[in-house]
């Protein structure tokens, strides 16, 4: 699914949960970076890893905590965080949530 150039949508309501997974959908994917959602159960999560790009999330729905270099921070529904290249960072469903993921790779 490519959205750059088709009509306004809601980035809530164009990805589903599905109990028990993480879901992601990509909505932009260029040689300098991607837009991608993710929608987790309850409970789901991302184990510690690293990324070779900065990374900007916001959470559009529910409650996460996200882990950077073994700290965590609670974020909730409109809250925005920024993930430095190459910084352990893990994500982990409070309560269900939905996030956009814009990864900045130049």
């Amino acid at each position: 699914m490519n959205q750059e150039n088709s009509a306004p949508f809601d980035l809530k309501e164009t990805i589903e949960y599905q109990n028990g997974s993480v879901v992601s959908k990509t909505l932009i994917n260029k040689k300098t970076g991607s837009i991608t959602l993710f929608a987790f159960g309850q409970g789901q999560e991302l184990s510690e890893h690293t990324a070779p790009f900065d990374a900007y999330i916001q959470i559009i729905h529910g409650e996460a905590e996200v882990t950077l270099s073994g700290k965590p921070y609670h974020l909730a529904e409109g809250k925005s965080f920024i993930m430095p290249a190459n910084i352990p960072h893990a994500l982990k469903a409070i309560k269900q949530f939905k996030m956009i993921l814009v990864m900045i790779k130049s």
